[in-house]
Parts: C-alpha cells; structure tokens; sequence
C-alpha cells in the first residue's frame, strides 16, 4: 500500500511540474527521463543496497566525529555550556558552525572543494545531458548554499542568458550548505539528512527544467566558463580570519531567525486562540499540505503531522521544524522518520525567496532582476517540489 502511494506521488508531483511548466512544449523528455532514473538509482543505492547504506554510515560517522571535535573546542571556552547533561540548541547544533565553517573554507581555498564539484558536476551533466553550467550549480549549492554558491558563480551569471538566470534562481531554492550539515544532524537522524542531499542536486535539476526551460546552445558553456587571469587569492591567515568571522556570523543569524520565527508563530497561534481555542497556524497549514503528506506517508496520523511540519517549514525554516520534531522523533515510525527529515532539509521556504532576491540584484543586470522577480512563484513551487519528490523517493524505498 506505501508503496503505491509512494509511486502516485511521485507522478502526481512530476503532472504538477509539467501542468505549471512555463513552456511544455520546450521541456526536454529525455534529459527529465535521464533525471528522474537517476534519482530512483540514487534513492534506492543509498536507502536499500548494502555497500550504500555502509557509505552513509560512514559519512554519518564522520560528521559525527567532526561535531565532537568541535565541541571539544567549545568547550576549552565555555565548559560549562558543553559539560551538562543535555545542551542547549547554540551549543550543539550551532557553535560546531565556527569549526565546520572555516574547514570547508580551507577545501575550498586549496583547491579541493572545486575539484569534486567539477568531476561530479560533468559526470552529472554527461549522464542527464543537463547543461554544465546548470550541473556545476547543483553540486555548488549543496556545498556553499546561499548566497555564497551565487557569490562564487557570480562571473558566470553575469554571462548567461537572462532567461537561463531564471533556471538558476529556481534551483537555488533547493540549496543545502554542506557547513550546516554537522547542525542538522544534532537533530535529525543522519542517515536521512545525507540520503536527502543528493536527492536534491538530481530534483532541483530535474523540476528546474520542467518548471522553465531553456535551450543551451553548444558553444554556450564554453564561454561562460572563460576565466579571467590574475585573480590572486587573499593571504591564507587573512582569508582564515575572514572565515571565522563569516561563521560567528551565521551563528549569530542563525540563532536570531529560530528565535523570531518561533516567537512569532506562538503569537499568531495566541491570536488564533482568541477567536477559536482549537485553531493554531501548525493545523492550518496542515490542512493545507495534508493532501501531500499523505501522498508520503498514507497513515493518517502521521500524514497530519507530517503536514505540520511541511507547512511550518516552508513559512519559517529548516531549523524551527527540527527543533520542534526532535524530541518526537522516537516516536515515528521508520518510514515517517525519513520522510520528514528528507522534506526539511533544504533551504526551501519563504525566507529564502528574499534571500535570493537580495543576492541576485547584487551580482545580475536589471533585467534579469526583473524576470526573476516575475517568476518568484517557479522558485517557490519548485522549492516544494523537490522537498516532496526527494522525501517521496527515500520513503518509496525506507519501511
């Protein structure tokens, strides 16, 4: 029975995109077949085959012990913010931030970091036939997130179209920083966070093509990527500090989001109450993603907490929702477990529209602005749909 709801979702999102498709008649059959094969390989070699499980928890293991490192060094400052029997929010999930943040910066600086992505990104390009650049992107931005993968592609979308501009905004909605990882899976289980990452770099593809697609000539990429010479890199202790600065920053941010988005959603639902004791935002969103859930997870039960959740995700953000499901979590049925933290891990949601919106009339022309700024509702529809066509495809193979 899952599983044929499971398989009815996944069409049911596809028909979604394609119903919505800004020109249907431009979408690429092959290269959307190519995806969407990709992506069920992806979700059943991670989720079902032994040498892919064996390799999350690998990974798993090793953030694991990242995250303990860097709590040793919280420590050194704040023992007695580490030293208790169960820490607080900023000191588990967040601080590790000021460690993971400038090691990833250090892959980046010396090269490392740019190597992966661009084998990865050709080896997807080459198995999708999706354009390079649009593959080197989708790699970028479950590594650097937003708005550092637009400020790091900056040159190359001064370069592109105005139209493959929009593409790209629309994939970003889908964009995981690889820094924020280690945060994630202080709340959530690993597993599921590290299933649902390349999941996404395949369906922020994937919906991005059928969502507004756009014709890439041969010779297009080839100039895109066209570097200029004598960049020069600032001194590696300059640099470092940078980066411990930026991560003070993202924690400060961070910490500062949770807190508004948690007040104020406590303040409608004292709003709610006045008129009607039963009424919160939690249930009005529910009622509004349950047809989806359900599609996810056909207990009704938990298919109404699961739209909860999916619905407060997408008004607030990835961190209020695993703040509120972590103590639940035991809870949940295997299958409600993967789902759930599929769905939320990924920046998608209200916020980050304005995010994106700042970013790009930052780096790109007015036009491009404008026709990004026309076409807001394919970043917010797109960000859905990878959400629940990633969380569809774990679970379809996660009992």
């Amino acid at each position: 029975m899952f599983v044929i709801v499971n398989v009815i979702g996944l069409i049911i999102f596809l028909a979604i995109a394609v119903l919505f498709s800004q020109n249907r008649r431009a979408i690429n059959k092959v290269t959307v077949a190519k995806l969407f094969a990709l992506n069920i390989f992806v979700g059943w070699f991670l989720t079902s085959f032994t040498i892919g499980r064996e390799i999350i928890v690998v990974i798993a293991d090793v953030f694991v012990a990242v995250i303990a490192i860097a709590h040793e060094g919280v420590a050194f400052a704040l023992p007695n913010w580490v030293n208790v029997p169960q820490m607080n929010f900023i000191t588990a999930a967040l601080l590790p931030l000021l460690m993971i943040v400038p090691m990833f910066d250090i892959l980046n600086y010396v090269g490392i970091m740019p190597f992966v992505i661009k084998w990865i990104g050709r080896a997807l390009s080459f198995l999708t036939g999706a354009p390079k650049f649009e593959s080197f992107y989708a790699v970028e931005m479950v590594v650097l997130g937003n708005p550092d993968v637009e400020a790091v592609s900056s040159e190359q979308l001064k370069k592109v179209s105005t139209r493959r501009c929009v593409t790209i905004a629309i994939m970003s909605m889908s964009c995981v920083s690889a820094a924020m990882i280690g945060a994630y899976t202080q709340m959530m289980p690993a597993e599921f966070i590290l299933t649902a990452i390349p999941l996404n770099v395949v369906n922020a593809l994937m919906f991005a093509h059928i969502l507004f697609p756009v014709e890439v000539s041969p010779n297009e990429d080839d100039e895109i990527f066209a570097v200029k010479a004598g960049e020069k890199k600032l001194p590696f202790f300059n640099f470092l500090g940078n980066s411990i600065l930026g991560a003070g920053r993202l924690v400060f941010i961070v910490t500062c989001m949770v807190i508004a988005f948690v007040s104020l959603a406590k303040l409608i639902n004292a709003g709610l109450a006045l008129i009607n004791p039963a009424l919160s935002l939690e249930m009005a969103l529910g009622l509004v993603m349950f047809p989806f859930a359900w599609l996810l997870t056909p207990d009704k039960a938990e298919a109404f907490q699961l739209a909860e959740f999916m619905g407060t995700k997408l008004v607030t953000n990835e961190f209020v929702v695993m703040l509120q499901a972590q103590p639940l979590m035991e809870n949940f049925s295997r299958h409600m477990q993967c789902v759930l933290t599929v769905f939320v891990t990924s920046f998608a949601n209200l916020g980050t529209v304005g995010i994106l919106l700042g970013t790009f009339n930052g780096i790109v022309d007015k036009d491009k602005n404008e026709l990004i700024s026309r076409n807001v509702k394919y970043m917010i529809l797109s960000g859905i749909l990878v959400s629940l066509m990633s969380a569809g495809i774990a679970g379809m193979f996660t009992r």
